[in-house]
């Protein structure tokens, strides 16, 4: 005997509810376990407005779905004794399928905060899931893994299909996607000690990401079936492909944990690496970011941080000296040109009083003085360029108002013989 298509077995099934008066009674009940959900979903999104978090985020998307699902399972439960409920049981499936959905979406957006990427995939997942549930709902989801089962190969000793890679793919996306959401609750914690070093802080973020995802897709793999140890001679393989084509990749890696970890350079340090310098902004695994004051910003690897000499004039403490060398004339009264010159530092706000700015005579030149005034600011990220600028234009004010001279290279050209030829 013939089986009846699932498919044109659901149909006739609601087509039979619809023909029947109690028919009327699933849909009130239907519409009423909806309102209800609006209503309180409404209510905690009211309540959870201010302050929202990240679970009461997850719970503004999944209230309506969820409670939605309980009331509509309820109903049936309590209606079936007294008629058919097929359209109860059909809303069930997809209020879950809805909370799947917004579940992941919501997963993928904390996970991924600044990911353009995700419209484009909010649109897969859905009709993935919708497809899925369509196949479920009709009775064909077993036709189709059943098909997908039959074509399979050997990978070693193990025996693969398409439905195991199949369903494998999907199970290692939602244990990964949930694994970055469990990294991010984690990094929104640390972020959040003050008491901890910057530098732990985000060694912790980075180990918790690498763990948790590493954990997710060895779990996720055994789960659908897969024994590892058949993969065990193609990985071997490959780690020692990997060793040796990425080896300075791996290095880079492994240096921005040691400068991590041992706080050598921190976020806001001043350095100097060879010609290049600046402010450090980003530390990553593989890199670290210098923004100059005049705007440029260096990404230098980090093993050039480990293997070589760097200049870091905020290790242990942000006071920075700076100095500026100005000429007076010989005939200049030294005594006052020092005095304007220290006066001169001390008038700028960014300028510390202690240790005072101190001017030294340095060099005796061809046509001037020189005098080197020293001086300290405990802000180097706010500039050292437009600070000297400010004290080197006070003192030409000063130098001018009280009669100093400034100097520049001047030669007298004497002739010997001024008799010229005939």
């Amino acid at each position: 005997m013939m089986q009846k298509n699932p498919a044109l077995q659901l149909f006739n099934d609601l087509w039979s509810d619809i023909n029947e008066p109690n028919f009327i009674w699933q849909v009130l009940a239907l519409i009423g376990c909806l309102v209800v959900a609006y209503v309180i979903a409404h209510w905690w999104r009211s309540r959870h407005a201010e302050g929202a978090g990240r679970l009461s985020d997850a719970g503004s998307r999944l209230v309506f779905p969820l409670t939605g699902m309980i009331l509509v399972g309820a109903a049936r439960l309590a209606l079936k004794p007294f008629f058919h409920v097929n359209l109860l049981k059909l809303a069930l499936p997809l209020l879950g399928s809805m909370a799947l959905v917004r579940s992941v979406i919501f997963v993928l957006r904390q996970a991924f905060p600044r990911a353009t990427w995700l419209t484009a995939w909010e649109r897969i997942i859905a009709a993935v899931v919708w497809s899925w549930l369509a196949l479920y709902i009709t009775d064909l989801a077993p036709y189709v893994v059943d098909a997908l089962e039959q074509v399979d190969f050997a990978i070693g000793k193990q025996r693969v299909d398409l439905w195991m890679i199949l369903h494998g793919l999907i199970t290692v996306f939602l244990t990964v996607v949930l694994a970055l959401w469990v990294a991010g609750i984690i990094e929104a914690r640390l972020m959040r000690i003050d008491t901890l070093d910057s530098s732990l802080r985000i060694v912790g973020i980075r180990v918790a990401k690498a763990l948790l995802t590493v954990l997710a897709i060895v779990s996720s793999l055994s789960l659908v079936g897969i024994d590892m140890t058949a993969l065990s001679v193609f990985t071997g393989a490959l780690g020692v492909g990997l060793g040796f084509g990425l080896q300075k990749i791996a290095s880079n890696y492994v240096s921005g944990f040691i400068i991590l970890l041992d706080r050598s350079i921190r976020l806001g340090n001043i350095i100097q690496v060879g010609s290049e310098g600046g402010q450090v902004t980003q530390i990553t695994t593989r890199y670290t970011v210098l923004k100059h004051p005049g705007g440029t910003e260096y990404i230098v690897p980090n093993e050039t941080l480990i293997g070589s000499v760097v200049q870091n004039q905020t290790y242990s403490d942000s006071s920075l000296r700076l100095t500026t060398t100005v000429g007076v004339a010989y005939d200049s009264d030294l005594d006052l040109a020092m005095r304007l010159m220290v006066e001169a530092a001390a008038a700028q706000a960014r300028v510390q009083s202690e240790p005072p700015p101190k001017v030294f005579l340095t060099q005796f030149a061809d046509s001037s003085i020189n005098l080197e005034l020293g001086f300290w600011i405990e802000d180097p990220e706010g500039g050292k360029g437009n600070v000297v600028s400010d004290i080197n234009l006070a003192i030409w004010k000063s130098f001018r108002a009280h009669g100093v001279e400034i100097p520049f290279p001047q030669r007298d050209v004497r002739i010997v013989n001024e008799k010229t030829a005939a």
